[in-house]
């Protein structure tokens, strides 16, 4: 799919990668952009920047997102892309705070089953629609600080082929994002961490991987190329890929 022409929405729109997509979005000729984020006053500066229409959402809540598409829809048009991007990211264990994990969850998968759940259906019936959903490397290998971000990456990877599968012989295209590090709020001052070891990726950078997979129709979307080969190597030999995870969490403890 190409973007000119097409109206697209964008939560986590007000900084980081949401920022960068809206702005390459718009880039790309997108016909009308609605800038979804928690963040009124960012999100604001990112809508007036890309001439988007800025809505306040709380993806935790079913209720914002539903409000998000119907808004979009009566005022711009028909969704042709949802980018589902909101994020968090929290070091801990199983002792995480059972809040903790609930937002987590709520962030990182429940707003993309709120979103297919109102768009999908409709996308079907229009006959197309793409669905890009953010979700992380450590959705595909693991984040050796953080249960509560790996648990519920995995979880959306995993939510992400169910909506391929179901929805993509009627037209409604899906791809998942997964990268390492990207240099945004999450990652600030985590540099040296596990998480850069291949690297610090910019979020603009990242946005012309998205936009490339999204041309191609591409399922996975890996802008760190080493992920692919960490996916064989685990598929390959799982013992040895979990070896290979401890010895990482030995040498940087719980540094991200």
């Amino acid at each position: 799919m190409k973007l000119d022409g097409k109206i697209a929405a964008i939560t986590g729109a007000a900084s980081g990668i949401g920022r960068a997509l809206a702005r390459r979005f718009h880039g790309e000729g997108a016909k009308a952009l609605a800038l979804a984020d928690i963040s009124e006053e960012a999100l604001a500066e990112v809508a007036a920047e890309v001439g988007g229409l800025a809505i306040p959402c709380d993806v935790t809540k079913e209720v914002d997102i539903q409000n998000l598409i119907d808004r979009t829809e009566a005022e711009l048009g028909p969704i042709d892309v949802f980018c589902s991007n909101a994020g968090v990211c929290n070091i801990g264990g199983e002792d995480a705070p059972d809040a903790e994990w609930q937002t987590n969850w709520q962030i990182h998968v429940m707003a993309h089953i709120y979103a297919a759940r109102h768009l999908a259906p409709k996308m079907a019936e229009r006959g197309g629609g793409y669905l890009v959903n953010t979700a992380s490397a450590a959705g595909l290998l693991s984040h050796v600080n953080s249960a509560t971000y790996s648990v519920t990456k995995h979880a959306a990877v995993g939510f992400a082929e169910w909506l391929a599968i179901n929805y993509g012989g009627q037209g409604v295209k899906v791809s998942v994002l997964c990268p390492q590090a990207v240099r945004t709020a999450m990652t600030d001052g985590r540099e040296q961490g596990v998480a850069s070891l291949d690297g610090m990726m910019e979020a603009e950078d990242l946005a012309e991987h998205v936009i490339r997979a999204m041309g191609e129709e591409s399922f996975l979307i890996t802008p760190h190329g080493e992920v692919l080969d960490y996916i064989q190597g685990k598929t390959a030999d799982y013992d040895r890929w979990i070896g290979g995870m401890q010895r990482l969490k030995q040498k940087y403890g719980n540094g991200i």
